[in-house]
């Protein structure tokens, strides 16, 4: 398993999620994917006035899925911290710019990662538009790129392991949802 230094992923408390997703309590970033605890998280799709989805490199600093491409950013929301409020502060700090966003859906997935993390989220969808490039913070984004929908489909398609698996269950169940 990769070592994972404490300081910077138990910085914040995440709200763990409960019965009827309520929040039942707060726990450090690496006991609840070490745990695999249920857990709220937030993730930002945006677009440019084609449809075109602006999609990042996640950085190789990243203790899971580092190097793949995946939305525009993601992050979780912070004990008493709303989660439109942490959809704004994760937009800013990785991707340098802030938008309107739209909160679109929420879903659960599992995931169980090969150096022994594990993802168990309550994920929160937002949208939102924007027509510049982004300043990227390359503690947590290795590069960027707009793309179409139609080419990120057959991207996931044909290279599936090179995407974060929250963006192809995304695109996979819920696409219909994040052009409405």
């Amino acid at each position: 398993m990769k070592k994972i230094k404490g300081n910077r992923y138990d910085k914040y408390l995440i709200p763990l999620i409960g019965r009827k997703n309520k929040i039942i309590g707060f726990e450090s970033k690496k006991k609840i994917h070490i745990e695999g605890l249920l857990h709220s998280a937030v993730s930002i799709f945006i677009f440019d006035l084609n449809n075109n989805l602006m999609i990042q490199k996640r950085s190789s600093k990243k203790y899971h899925s580092s190097l793949l491409w995946t939305n525009t950013c993601c992050s979780h929301p912070r004990r008493n911290e709303s989660i439109l409020k942490a959809a704004h502060r994760c937009l800013m700090e990785e991707m340098g710019f802030d938008c309107f966003l739209e909160k679109k859906f929420s879903f659960t997935y599992y995931e169980f990662f090969s150096n022994g993390m594990i993802e168990n989220e309550l994920d929160h969808v937002f949208v939102g538009f924007y027509e510049r490039s982004p300043i990227i913070n390359f503690e947590e984004v290795d590069n960027w790129k707009w793309i179409s929908l139609n080419e990120l489909i057959e991207n996931i398609y044909i290279n599936p392991e090179s995407y974060t698996i929250w963006l192809k269950i995304i695109i996979k169940d819920y696409l219909s949802q994040l052009q409405k």
